[in-house]
């Protein structure tokens, strides 16, 4: 399925009028990068970049999106000739998925034409947006979690496809598992799930459920204790599933007090290995206040697909470098009131002392010297068109989240507090002082 009509038109128009003067086709540079965090965030991480480069190697015009335009009057008929061909065949080089940024940060740099570039913004930031926005929360989550498991289950509180961008996002971010199918089929994130409040409501009496349930899954399975009385529940689940019961699942109530008085009963009828989970509208400042009680994992649903409050990462894609008529490039930047960019290619290193990170240094149209201080952030995405396969599919999703371990470990303590604060470290700019 083709992804070229996710897209505003205002890209094609663009393309349109730029065919009629006739500077389409000058050579480009165009950046993605966030201007400031959300408000008291220390950092964002990266993520929706295997998803993109699969909808950019789609994003073509075919016979019924080439009608459809025509009809609508959208662009005009050399406009349409361009689409019918179009191919991105230039270069895309970005941080890595799963990799730390800060404001400032270029996260995403495209270089071709400026047609085929300017025609994948609305792509690019539809998908890394929102994206990040969710790994920068669920990244948070994990923190707060203090190495106890994390399940993503917000499919029905966002959008189909989004749900599924959702799951992706968090796995990236440490959640270990989701309970969105797609998920786990299209981008091999492990999905998890039991029963909800229905299927006991379903039975005549809570016992037959569980014992339903038991005899479907087995006595290892999560079964729910809260849709009448916990305490009677938690006493039946373990006459039916003995003590060797995997797990009792707490989604309402006071937390801390149900999560400690269900611990002292299962300890007490000899279920000392059962665990608990907990699912009742948690973010992570929840998880942060349960972390004293022997709550052994937790599962996120609207905060982690809302991002926690910031359901997009404010991330825009602006042109910041173009070639003029004589094939030197010229940079560029908007000079509007708080809007302003920084205008050059970029070229972004991530300083570190005693492997901490201390800054985001950003050389702004010159490549910096290697340093065994700096670790540099660019690593290339697409190559005259091509997307590098590594990014891909399951396998670029799991190199991905073990890339976020990495880069999260980089930082310094200060920027895993919850508390609001400034970035963990600042951003720099150093510019050539030749151009």
């Amino acid at each position: 399925m083709t992804s070229a009509l996710l897209t505003d038109r205002y890209e094609l128009t663009m393309i349109d009028a730029a065919i009629g003067s006739g500077v389409h086709e000058r050579e480009c540079v165009f950046e993605v990068f966030a201007r400031r965090l959300p408000d008291g965030r220390r950092y964002g991480i990266v993520a929706g970049t295997g998803r993109l480069l699969q909808l950019i190697r789609d994003f073509r015009f075919g016979d019924s999106e080439l009608d459809w335009l025509r009809e609508n009057r959208v662009v005009r008929q050399a406009t349409l000739d361009w689409l019918a061909d179009y191919s991105f065949a230039g270069s895309i080089s970005g941080y890595r998925e799963g990799e730390v940024y800060f404001p400032g940060s270029p996260l995403l740099i495209v270089q071709g034409g400026f047609a085929e570039s300017v025609l994948l913004e609305t792509l690019v930031l539809s998908v890394l947006n929102y994206d990040s926005a969710v790994a920068s929360a669920a990244s948070r989550m994990v923190t707060a979690a203090i190495g106890r498991p994390l399940a993503e289950m917000g499919s029905r509180r966002a959008s189909e496809r989004a749900a599924v961008a959702a799951a992706r996002a968090a796995f990236i971010a440490g959640f270990g598992s989701t309970s969105n199918l797609e998920a786990g089929r299209t981008w091999g994130v492990p999905t998890m799930g039991t029963a909800a409040h229905a299927f006991t409501l379903l039975h005549d009496t809570e016992r037959a459920a569980f014992e339903a349930q038991v005899a479907a899954l087995g006595p290892a399975t999560t079964l729910l204790v809260d849709t009448y009385d916990v305490t009677r529940a938690v006493e039946l689940a373990v006459e039916v599933a003995g003590t060797g019961l995997g797990a009792v699942r707490i989604d309402s109530g006071d937390l801390p007090s149900q999560v400690a008085a269900v611990r002292a009963q299962l300890d007490a009828l000899g279920a000392t290995g059962t665990r608990i989970t907990v699912t009742n509208d948690l973010d992570e400042y929840a998880i942060a206040v349960l972390s004293a009680s022997p709550v052994d994992s937790f599962g996120v649903g609207t905060s982690v697909v809302t991002g926690s409050g910031h359901p997009a990462a404010g991330l825009v894609y602006k042109l910041v470098a173009r070639r003029d008529d004589a094939g030197v490039w010229q940079t560029v930047a908007k000079l509007s009131a708080s809007k302003a960019t920084i205008g050059g290619r970029k070229f972004p290193v991530r300083t570190l002392a005693a492997g901490v990170a201390e800054e985001e240094t950003i050389y702004v149209g010159s490549v910096p010297g290697e340093s065994a201080s700096a670790r540099p952030l660019l690593v290339p995405l697409v190559t005259a068109g091509a997307a590098d396969e590594s990014f891909l599919g399951a396998d670029g999703t799991q190199r991905a989240r073990e890339h976020r371990a990495f880069a999260v470990a980089e930082l310094p303590l200060d920027a895993l507090r919850l508390s609001k604060g400034e970035p963990a470290i600042p951003t720099t700019y150093i510019a050539d002082a030749t151009a």
